[in-house]
């Protein structure tokens, strides 16, 4: 990592050889509030650090997930320019899709498509909601693959810089797409050095490896997947000052302790519960610690996470007990 320090201000440059938005994507305000019945609390789905998200339904009969910006907030503006950047250059099935736009000085929204059956925090702590071990394993599987396309199947490379479980939504048929890519950053193709800026007293631009960004992403993928196994909050109120969830995870894994970690729920459900479902489990729990490796070079690359999740998969549909 190299450090130059300077008393400049001069801003990063930004790229501009991206085609705008084109036009048939933009949407009046009159249509979307009238989609989203006034942006009324019935309609309201969530509430985000820069912007609510609200159910509509446009006079075609499509329903729509309208996320609505703080236009008040600096960061909220900018965090509407760095999602419609992202967005309008992504297409995956396992990333929420931008549908429509909506900008001018008072009023920044876009359309997205709808999640029926919303976000993985809302299946993994509401009390009504139950995931099977295939069904967690089969999102964490399509995560993994949208992370890997971001950071490698892709012209721009995207880092999300955000993952966790109320960012990952789930359609009808439960596969599941990452969304909000509010913070996200975008990476050329050419530079094995990336350029970036320190906000403090003095002005720092720090040139990084791109590979330290694709880590950060492999560690925050890592803990989502432990929560989605264990389900316990990275914060639950269970851990103390000295103690979180990896610790907890790592401190816990041997095989005879696996049972004091995973979701009490699969626990007490007859479904595969033989050697290959308790492989299944811990070779995830491994995966996931692997990923969030406190040095970034220990880190799994996203191709070897999806290619080992695969086996997994395949080592629990077919019974065997070795990956």
């Amino acid at each position: 990592m190299l450090v130059r320090c300077q008393n400049s201000k001069a801003e990063l440059p930004i790229q501009e050889n991206l085609p705008p938005l084109p036009e048939w994507r933009r949407i009046s305000y009159h249509d979307l509030a009238q989609a989203a019945d006034g942006f009324s609390q019935s309609n309201l789905l969530g509430v985000e650090s820069f912007g609510s998200v609200y159910k509509g339904t446009l006079s075609t009969g499509m329903t729509i997930a309208v996320k609505v910006f703080h236009v008040n907030q600096d960061r909220a503006v900018k965090s509407f320019d760095i999602e419609c950047e992202v967005l309008r250059n992504i297409r995956r099935r396992n990333l929420v899709k931008i549908i429509n736009s909506c900008s001018n000085v008072e009023f920044k929204a876009l359309v997205l498509e709808f999640m029926p059956n919303r976000s993985l925090e809302k299946w993994l702590y509401s009390q009504n909601h139950f995931l099977n071990v295939l069904q967690r394993l089969n999102i964490v599987i399509d995560i993994a693959l949208a992370v890997e396309y971001l950071h490698h199947d892709h012209s721009l490379s995207v880092v999300h810089c955000d993952i966790k479980p109320n960012n990952i939504l789930l359609e009808t048929e439960m596969v599941a797409h990452l969304g909000d890519f509010g913070i996200a950053k975008l990476l050329g193709k050419k530079d094995s050095m990336i350029q970036t800026k320190i906000l403090a007293t003095i002005g720092c631009i720090i040139w990084i490896r791109r590979d330290c960004f694709y880590k950060s992403d492999v560690y925050s993928f890592g803990i989502p997947v432990m929560e989605t196994f264990t389900r316990k909050k990275r914060a639950d109120d269970m851990f103390g000052e000295e103690m979180n969830l990896k610790r907890w995870v790592k401190e816990s894994l041997p095989s005879y302790y696996l049972v004091d970690v995973v979701d009490s729920k699969l626990l007490n459900t007859r479904e595969r519960e033989g050697l290959a479902a308790k492989d299944c489990k811990l070779f995830i729990l491994q995966l996931a610690l692997e990923c969030s490796a406190e040095v970034a070079e220990e880190r799994t690359d996203m191709e070897e996470v999806v290619a080992r999740l695969k086996k997994i998969k395949t080592m629990y549909l077919h019974g065997t007990e070795q990956v």
